[in-house]
């Protein structure tokens, strides 16, 4: 695997900054990432991949390069220190569990809804939860009467 800066936009006191990830196999498959670390998060910006990738295999290399990139922009824990990786590995907001964080969930989904915007996508961003957790988050919301069933029943 190798990591390189791409670029670094800075505002004020935060700062966004973009690298390329290269992970070659032996086998020849290869997978080619621009990624941006902003506040401790790593999200995709593209991802190429040959072959192509499923998205089981998306969801594995979110876990494969995030140490790696972190350690690359200094956020993440230096190799062999103690406890293995640093908070910044894991930068969520606080989610509330049970009752309140179903509600929150509901009320992210039904405002999106009301606004012509991608539900899914607004619990992703209010949770800083992927797609899997946040539609597994929305499930429980539904099954809680929260939100409306996700199909009309004849």
């Amino acid at each position: 695997m190798s990591v390189g800066p791409a670029w670094e936009v800075r505002e004020g006191e935060s700062a966004a900054s973009w690298f390329t990830v290269r992970l070659a196999f032996a086998d020849g498959a290869r997978i080619d990432v621009l990624a941006v670390v902003c506040e401790g998060c790593v999200f995709f910006e593209d991802v190429r991949a040959r072959p192509a990738l499923s998205p089981d295999d998306l969801t594995v290399l979110a876990d494969w390069i995030e140490e790696p990139l972190l350690q690359a922009c200094g956020l993440g824990a230096e190799p062999g220190a103690e406890g293995g990786t640093a908070p910044a590995a894991r930068a969520r907001p606080a989610w509330p569990r049970g009752d309140e964080g179903r509600r929150q969930v509901a009320r992210a989904y039904l405002a999106a809804q009301e606004e012509g915007a991608d539900p899914v996508l607004a619990v992703m961003s209010a949770t800083g939860y992927g797609r899997r957790k946040s539609l597994v988050l929305i499930a429980q919301a539904r099954d809680a009467g929260l939100l409306p069933p996700r199909h009309a029943r004849r």
